[in-house]
């Protein structure tokens, strides 16, 4: 899904990961700071204060993405 020009997505404490910095700001608020932590709780980023569902699926969206990148061939 192309994001608007407005968001930009930026690196943050997991690696490879680019989220918008609301999103990191949510996500480090809630105590998330690895890839496992995020898989953990992928299914419910929207119950947290700061992730409306626009911005829940762009960090579905890069968790797969990160994910897809890390699996050997």
């Amino acid at each position: 899904m192309p994001h608007g020009k407005w968001e930009r997505l930026e690196e943050g404490p997991i690696r490879g990961l680019r989220l918008p910095l609301n999103a990191w700001a949510a996500l480090r608020r809630e105590g998330i700071t690895t890839i496992g932590q995020l898989r953990a709780v992928a299914d419910r980023l929207e119950t947290f204060p700061g992730i409306g569902p626009k911005t829940a699926q762009i960090i579905r969206e890069e968790l797969a993405r990160v994910t897809a990148a890390r699996k050997p061939f």
